[in-house]
């Protein structure tokens, strides 16, 4: 079938690539040892700090999420070492996978895949380490699988509640840039991301916050590395340049996302997120569906992952939404495959890109006869319109009298 306008891109990331983005990386290449290069890479170093929310370094990799993950463990972590790990969804489960590969012994923590990590449970193991023999603690921000977003400040309350040593890596890969997180406040040690979430970019850069404490660290662990080496990055990134290639055009693209994100301010971003996921949830507790992630406290505003009936294959029903409405949704993976599907809700997306996607949605369900009840998009539809109204500066000025 051909279709006609733009397709919903409504996976949770690769997200849309803005328009202004797209303009900004249609640049020459340019001389990548040049001062013109030296003051675009450290307009993004700056930049990308105020994203992070960190006053420390943040290394910019040419390479996906998953050469972030593996920077974050070669430069902290030496073989045998022992690292803390919490089964929140299959990103975890990736993550867990490759330190593995890399000699870590790792203490995985059973999830169920529709909570986050629990900062108690946390909290009780490290406890029970008074050897200190857990070197690190890792855990995924937003679980991408499953709609399920882990509480980092409290999992850092954990930690200094038992003044336990272990280094706190985090992926944020989905959620930097949607979602609230504060590296230095929350005392994380690595932050890893990515360029294709809530940056609004194509994939290909990936980001290592570090803490001075992880930079310790990487001068003494045994992991080899080479291209992954923070201080073969931090060299020459003191004076804007790379010890390699960069990737010049993502670098244009990022400054400008960087910009849109700052334009907006960031409490605006993380309230807009907030505002078209609580929409969708609703929405589809209306179709009667069920969302997948049953703790309010970590409800994602980055993806709402939905379950379908028994009986209903979610890949059955996201074909027909592709082929009928020429929108994309997200599958499901590892043990929930075939059984969620995911609506993404991130980056350049508003209220009438996401009434679009629902609308999608809910045409997609009677036309795959899945059981459900009509009209998820007016009470999307009616949902928004308390946030707005609730955040409007009338209402706030009455609230104030």
């Amino acid at each position: 079938m051909q279709h006609q306008g733009r397709h919903f891109l409504q996976i949770p990331g690769p997200s849309p690539v803005p328009d202004r983005v797209l303009r900004a990386m249609d640049m020459p290449v340019i001389d990548h040892r040049s001062a013109q290069f030296a003051e675009l890479a450290k307009t993004v170093f700056q930049g990308s700090q105020k994203i992070f929310q960190t006053s420390g370094p943040v290394i910019i990799f040419p390479s996906s999420g998953t050469g972030a993950w593996e920077a974050a463990i070669v430069n902290t972590l030496s073989p045998g070492d022992k690292v803390l790990m919490v089964e929140t969804g299959h990103f975890a489960t990736l993550w867990r996978n490759m330190a593995v590969r890399w000699g870590i012994e790792v203490e995985f923590m059973p999830g169920d895949w529709r909570h986050g990590a629990d900062p108690a449970a946390i909290e009780a193991r490290l406890t029970q380490d008074s050897a200190h023999t857990i070197k690190a603690v890792m855990v995924v921000h937003n679980e991408t699988s499953t709609g399920a977003t882990s509480r980092v400040g409290e999992i850092r309350a954990a930690l200094d509640k038992t003044g336990h040593p272990a280094l706190l890596l985090v992926d944020t890969i989905s959620s930097l840039g949607s979602v609230d997180y504060r590296h230095d406040e929350w005392k994380v040690d690595v932050t890893v991301s990515c360029s294709q979430k809530g940056f609004m970019l194509p994939p290909g850069l990936g980001f290592n916050a570090i803490s001075e404490k992880a930079r310790a660290a990487a001068k003494t662990n045994r992991m080899p590395r080479s291209y992954w080496d923070w201080e073969e990055m931090l060299k020459p990134n003191a004076n804007g340049f790379f010890p390699y290639t960069p990737a010049t055009n993502l670098l244009y693209g990022l400054r400008e996302a960087i910009a849109m994100l700052l334009e907006e301010g960031l409490e605006n971003v993380f309230a807009r997120h907030k505002r078209l996921a609580a929409a969708t949830r609703a929405a589809v507790n209306h179709w009667g569906l069920e969302v997948l992630c049953v703790n309010p406290a970590e409800y994602s505003p980055v993806l709402t992952a939905v379950l379908m009936p028994p009986g209903h294959d979610a890949d059955q029903f996201r074909k027909v939404v592709l082929e009928r409405s020429n929108m994309s949704l997200g599958s499901g993976l590892g043990k929930v495959a075939g059984k969620v599907f995911r609506i993404g809700h991130l980056g350049e997306c508003n209220e009438l890109t996401l009434l679009g996607a629902l609308s999608g949605v809910e045409m997609g369900l009677a036309a795959a006869g899945v059981p459900h009840r009509s009209g998820g998009v007016e009470v999307a539809i009616k949902a928004l319109e308390e946030k707005t109204e609730a955040n409007s500066p009338v209402h706030l000025k009455i609230a104030k009298s």
